[in-house]
This record gives structure tokens, C-alpha cells and sequence, in this order.
């Protein structure tokens, strides 16, 4: 994936340039929040080879319009390809004549940009001439498209401006156009993998406060391993960062052996560290992998499957004067993401023209790296390298909590990594849109509608599938203080808050087997701890289950009951019981198909 800038990272100039948010610069709250301290310095904290086609021809390489007789509806986008359906709907840069685009009456116009910070000027300048009066301004975004687990912080920028204009001028999310699916990744020693507690004391290279930073810090605050966020400091008891332009540099700080000195925060001593790991996204694993090698995937999109859906972003008060113009860009794209789930020669259309949209890369590299790829690295060992999806109709149902047994993955996501970045700089973003004022969903129901209640006769949504095997390779491993009440499986009402934390944690990491551990104190007979472990373990999978179905399948969850025989704590004391009565959530991967 080309060059991506974390919507945080441009909010530290964008928020200036706003000024309604004063002070305020720009992938949870109960597990994170008072983490990070209020100083200036924020300190240590937990947080929560193939032919492919000819070129297309000059009226698509050039960008000639197929359907110009129709308003012209300007999309900004990054090179990624989760938006190969995108492109293929369109057939190049320009709506071309037979596309499906022109056939559903949408002259859509593919403009990349890389810097998220003119994604949102673009996108204010097209509300404020909305704001004049015009219908269709001929300035600025009708669109743009961004990772969801940056959506919160893109959008409290954006809509803090834009709603000075009016409360219908915000930036809404319609719909996506899919996944990263194992490209972005975080890399590091193998010995951080058979052991996450051995990443303490790590150096990392990487954009601070983008999607690969997201996925880093979500590993971490699931495995309990403190966060440095001070990238001027040194923790040996938490993963420290050093900060990368990009992602290519990212990489290659990696690679050249990149040494820095920090001070301890500990003693205080300037102290020399050199980089021993990496977030990234393709091609930046490639260059690490090829280059010189020694680092595999702790955690990727590929686990955390639903961490990062491609979001469309529009301005609400143009998409509801248009609803059937919006409604047919999404049925487009859907159509042809249907198309490249079932055919490889689309997929290998859609590589072609994604060279010619982005003018980076060969239609090649986009067709290789469009599915994950094993191969060895510089040192033997065998690593994954990129991994993308398209998304169809059935997709975005599953996305937005639509289908039965579902749940609003999208909101999960948004949440969940919004509280992320709050815990972590919680004077530099303070707070963020909640999701129902950001999210219409409704455009995607009314296509699932007139395609059938269950969107029937499109491809079905791309769940991931488990056999019902153990976890073989552990991702993390949590303890959460569920409230019982005494003796009892039931839950406390204060259990809510922690158990839909939990459920929002799991369905984000979507692509992991769950094992669910009981465990209690030593007080009563072992066999009736042991049979309370059990319970309490089978009641947490019903609530997950019965909160979707469709997330949280028979296979996907294994109960374990451990009574009193595996403490954390001395049980002498009543603070040691209560650390050792909990439920621990062991998510990893087994043989998957």
C-alpha cells in the first residue's frame, strides 16, 4: 500500500489552522483511560508472477469520461487495494463509457491524495460552497475514503469546522469499499511473538498515531505491556517508538540499523537504542523482509480482520440531496467487488487500472500483493506479506450491524481505537463524535432492501471461518475482572461495562480463535470452584453470543474451566482472591480455512 498519513498525526497542523479547537492537536476507555497522564510529557501507559492485461487503452489511462453528460462527483482516495472494486466500477480515473459507474448514472472522478489533513480542506471547501448555495460545487471532495480505525480523530477535526457552518454539514460515513486483511502489520523479534511480555524494553520504527500504531497498541493493552508514548524517552519496562516520515522509512530504519539516544525515564541516563521492530503496511514489510530480514508478524490485520475497513466519507447535507446518485456510486463498487470475489480476471483488471489511478507500482505488484503472500526473508525466516479484501453489498451489511445476528463492527472499530488515542494523549484529544453522528447507514439498508432482506443474490459477506480447533499460535492473553454475583454465574450490573468493552475488543479481532478461562479463589471445595469456573466461562460466551450471533460462532469459542488451581495472587489476602477470581480471554490462531 502507497503512502498513507495517520489522520491524528495531520490533525497536529489541521487543528491550528481551525482554530474553534484552541489548544487541541491532532486503529479503551474502561481499560485505558487514566493511563496517560495530564502532563505535558506524556509517561509510560498501558494501552487498551502473473500476466495481466494490456493498458486499458487512452480514454481510461488518460481519464477520458464515459459518461459526461452527468454531474461530475470528485473522489479523493489513498493508493490502497481495498478500493479495487472502486476502480473497476469506474474503469480507470474517469468513469469510462461501459463502466458500471456510468451504467448506474455516476461520472465519478478517482483523485489520489495521500495528506488527510487536504483530504479535510477539501472536503470544508466543498461544504462551504454548499453553504453559498450551490447544488453541486465545482470545489473541493465529494468524497474521500480513509481507514476506519482513524475515523474518529479525522472526523472530530473535520466536523468540528464544518459544523460551524450548520448541523447538516458535516462528514458522514456511507460506506466502505474493504479491508486491509493482513498488510499492515507490526513486526518484530519471534521471541516477542512466543512471548509478548519480551517486547518490553523494545525500540519501534513507525508513523506515531496511524493504523500500524493502532494495531501495536491494541496487541499491547491486550497483553498488559505498558506503552511509552514520549518517543524523547526510554522505559525499559514498556515498547518505546521511534518516529518514521513514513512508512518506507519505517522500514528502512529497520534496516539500516537505526540507533538513537534516549533518557531512561527510569535513571534518568542518556542511554543508546537501536530499532529492533516495525509497523508498516506493503511495501514496507517487503522492503524489511528483503532487505534484511530477522523480524516476522506479531499482529496484523489478518487477526485483527476488522480493525481496518476502508470508510467513505461524505458531506451529509450533499448525500441527502442525492440519494440516488450516492446509492448508485455504492451499488458500482459492490458490483464489482462481487466481480473480483469470483473471477481473477477482474482481479487482474482491477490491478491494471489501479496502476494507472495511483501511477505507482505495476498492474503486477498490485495483482501479487492483493492476497497475502508467504515467502522467506533475507535470513530464511518465512514471513506474510500484504493482504487485502473487497467489499460487496452482503460486506457492508455484516460492516454496519444490518444482517441478522449481527453486530456494528464499524462502530466497534471507531470506538474502540477513539478511546485508544484518548487514553494515550488525552489533552490533544479529549473527545470524539459519537458514532451515530458520524455514521448513515441507511443507503446501505435501503440497497440491502431492494436486493432482498439478507441482500440475496450477491456473493455472501466474507465472515471468517473456524473448524472448532484450539489455538495454536497465542495472539494475546487478557485477565478481565468480570463482577459475579457471589457463588453465582450471574452477573453483577457493573459487569456490563467491562463485558461490552470485551465484545468491542473481540469483534475488532474478528480473525482470532477466542478461549474463554474460568477461574476462582481457593474459598469452598475444589469441586464446587471448578464447576463455578465453568459456569462463569460458559456465561460469558452466551453473552457474547447473544449479543451476534454472527460474530462470535460455536466454533470460533472454546470454555475452559480452571477453578482455584491456577492463581495469580496468594490467597491469604482478600486482595490476592479478588485478583484471582477472573475470567481470562486468550485470543491466537489455529488452522484456518
Amino acid at each position: 500500500m502507497a503512502a498513507r498519513l495517520t489522520p491524528l498525526s495531520k490533525f497536529l497542523i489541521t487543528a491550528v489552522v481551525l482554530g474553534g479547537i484552541g489548544t487541541l492537536v491532532y486503529k479503551n476507555k474502561d481499560k485505558l483511560a487514566g493511563l496517560a497522564p495530564e502532563a505535558d510529557k506524556p509517561k509510560t501507559n498501558v494501552p487498551p508472477v502473473a500476466t495481466l492485461p494490456d493498458d486499458p487503452g487512452p480514454a481510461v489511462a488518460e481519464g477520458g469520461a464515459g459518461c459526461a453528460d452527468k454531474p461530475e462527483i470528485r473522489f479523493y482516495h489513498w493508493a490502497w487495494n481495498a478500493q479495487a472494486g472502486l476502480i473497476l466500477a469506474n474503469g480507470g480515473k474517469q468513469a469510462a463509457e461501459g463502466s458500471l459507474m456510468c451504467k448506474h448514472g455516476v461520472n465519478l472522478k478517482l483523485i489520489r491524495e495521500d495528506n488527510t489533513d487536504q483530504m479535510q480542506a477539501l472536503l470544508a471547501t466543498f461544504a462551504e460552497g454548499l453553504k453559498k448555495g450551490e447544488s453541486n460545487p465545482s470545489a473541493g471532495a465529494h468524497f474521500i475514503a480513509i481507514m476506519g480505525d482513524g475515523s474518529a480523530t479525522f472526523l472530530k477535526a473535520l466536523n468540528d469546522r464544518l459544523r460551524k457552518l450548520g448541523p447538516d454539514y458535516g462528514g458522514i460515513v456511507v460506506g466502505s469499499a474493504g479491508y486491509s486483511r493482513g498488510e499492515d502489520k507490526f513486526m518484530g523479534p519471534s521471541a516477542w511473538k512466543g512471548n509478548p511480555q519480551k517486547a518490553r524494553g523494545g525500540l519501534v520504527a513507525g508513523v506515531l498515531r496511524d493504523g500500524d500504531w493502532n494495531i501495536a497498541l491494541k496487541w499491547l493493552g491486550d497483553n498488559r505491556i505498558p506503552n511509552n508514548p514520549d518517543e524523547t524517552t526510554y522505559d525499559p519496562e514498556a515498547l518505546n517508538w521511534v518516529n518514521a516520515s513514513d512508512y518506507i522509512d519505517a522500514g528502512q530504519k529497520y534496516v539500516s540499523g537505526f540507533c538513537t539516544e534516549l533518557k531512561n525515564s527510569k535513571t534518568g541516563a542518556k542511554e543508546k537504542h537501536c530499532v529492533d521492530g516495525v509497523v508498516t503496511w506493503t511495501p514496507g514489510d517487503v522492503t524489511v523482509a528483503e532487505k534484511k530480514g530477522g523480524l516476522v508478524s506479531i499482529v496484523s490485520t489478518k487477526e485483527y480482520r476488522s480493525q481496518m475497513p476502508n470508510v467513505i466519507i461524505g458531506s451529509k447535507k450533499w448525500v441527502n440531496a442525492h440519494r440516488d446518485t450516492v446509492k448508485g456510486m455504492l451499488q458500482a463498487m459492490f458490483d464489482a467487488g462481487d466481480m473480483i470475489k469470483h473471477d481473477d480476471e477482474a482481479l487482474r483488471r482491477a490491478a491494471a487500472l489501479s496502476a494507472l489511478v495511483y501511477k505507482e507500482k505495476d498492474a503486477a505488484y498490485w495483482y501479487k500483493y492483493f492476497h497475502v503472500v508467504t515467502q522467506n526473508d533475507a535470513q530464511g525466516l518465512s514471513v506474510e506479506l500484504g493482504g487485502s479484501a473487497v467489499n460487496n453489498l452482503a460486506d457492508n451489511v455484516q460492516l454496519f450491524g444490518l444482517a441478522p445476528g449481527s453486530a456494528n463492527i464499524f462502530a466497534a472499530t471507531y470506538t474502540v481505537f477513539g478511546d485508544i488515542v484518548k487514553s494515550q494523549y488525552p489533552k490533544l484529544v479529549p473527545s470524539y463524535y459519537p458514532v451515530n453522528e458520524i455514521l448513515d447507514a441507511s443507503l446501505v439498508k435501503e440497497l440491502a432492501a431492494s436486493a432482498g432482506s439478507t441482500a440475496s443474490g450477491v456473493a455472501q459477506a466474507d465472515l471468517p471461518k473456524f473448524t472448532g480447533e484450539r489455538i495454536f499460535q497465542v495472539v494475546s492473553r487478557r485477565a478481565w475482572d468480570i463482577k459475579f454475583a457471589t457463588g453465582s454465574a450471574k452477573f453483577k450490573p457493573e459487569a456490563v461495562g467491562d463485558l461490552k468493552a470485551m465484545f468491542k475488543d473481540l469483534v475488532v479481532a474478528s480473525g482470532t480463535i477466542v478461549e474463554i478461562h474460568g477461574h476462582t479463589d481457593d474459598q469452598g471445595s475444589v469441586d464446587k470452584n471448578q464447576r463455578l469456573s465453568e459456569d462463569r466461562a460458559f456465561a460469558v460466551k452466551k453473552w457474547l453470543q447473544d449479543q451476534s450471533n454472527a460474530n462470535f460462532p460455536a466454533e470460533r469459542i472454546k470454555v475452559f474451566a480452571h477453578g482455584s488451581q491456577q492463581p495469580l495472587d496468594s490467597n491469604s489476602s482478600a486482595e490476592g482472591r479478588a485478583k484471582n477470581r477472573r475470567v481470562e480471554i486468550v485470543l491466537g490462531t489455529g488452522t484456518q480455512t
